[in-house]
């Protein structure tokens, strides 16, 4: 997965950046919208596929203080660990 930054955020400082994921959708972005919008200093975060033809995710964070790029590790970690644990217990599963 290629990660780089949108231009044009740096005046608004850390806290507030917009993100381009190569090669991926509403899949991960949805998934990762909703892990990061529960985190307490989170003002807004959301994402935009901005054209079906176009194989790219924008996706913005914004918080009060802690660096978005903080931010975005972290939840990128915690939907990891959502993964894991859900693949361990359907493999516990006899199916």
């Amino acid at each position: 997965m290629k990660i780089s930054e949108l231009p044009g955020d740096e005046d608004s400082g850390v806290t507030c950046r917009t993100y381009v994921f190569q090669n991926e959708s509403h899949t991960l972005g949805n998934a990762l919208k909703c892990i990061i919008n529960r985190y307490e200093d989170v003002q807004f975060c959301g994402y935009t596929v901005p054209h079906p033809a176009e194989d790219k995710m924008h996706f913005r964070i914004q918080t009060q203080e802690t660096p978005a790029l903080e931010v975005l590790k972290r939840g990128l970690k915690d939907l990891q660990k959502v993964c894991d644990h859900t693949i361990q217990s359907f493999e516990k599963e006899d199916y």
